[in-house]
């Protein structure tokens, strides 16, 4: 299936949402530290509920460790004012979705590194309405993430179960 990419998540609802995201999609959670939270925050466990035991979420040190663990078949960065709409483009399994912090997003330094650890690393948005800043994190990831699947007409991984 994805892997979804966090980069330095700082708010424990939005990843314990996305934890049930992956639980049931089969996607893989990557967490970027430093993480503005612990995983054992009763925030993450409460949006997450029981979920986490089926979900795969892993941490990293840093973007370059992730990126080499993960080897994804291609890297997604979804960053506000992208040129191409997420919409527009096909995903493909084994594709990584990499998203940035709540209130930092990717832009700068991270985007850049990210950029230079992966050539062919592509960026895409998501459309909103002129002069907003963003949408919430686990609405962003789940509107790509089913966008991708859907490409893929929802197809199961093997091993998976829906």
């Amino acid at each position: 299936m994805f892997h979804i990419i966090l980069h330095e998540p700082e708010i424990p609802p939005n990843t314990g949402n996305i934890i049930r995201l992956c639980a049931n999609t089969g996607c893989t959670l990557h967490l970027v530290e430093p993480l503005g939270f612990q995983l054992s925050d009763s925030a993450v466990r409460r949006a997450g509920l029981d979920y986490h035991q089926m979900a795969r979420v892993r941490t990293h040190r840093d973007l370059a460790t992730c990126l080499e663990a993960v080897s994804p078949t291609r890297l997604w960065i979804v960053e506000t004012g992208a040129g191409h709409r997420y919409s527009d483009v096909l995903f493909g399994p084994g594709d990584a979705l990499l998203f940035g912090s709540e209130t930092r997003g990717l832009a700068g330094a991270p985007l850049a590194a990210a950029m230079a650890l992966r050539s062919d690393a592509q960026c895409v948005s998501i459309p909103m309405l002129p002069g907003n800043r963003s949408l919430n994190l686990s609405n962003a990831v789940a509107l790509v993430v089913y966008e991708a699947w859907r490409q893929l007409d929802f197809a199961v991984p093997p091993g998976e179960g829906l």
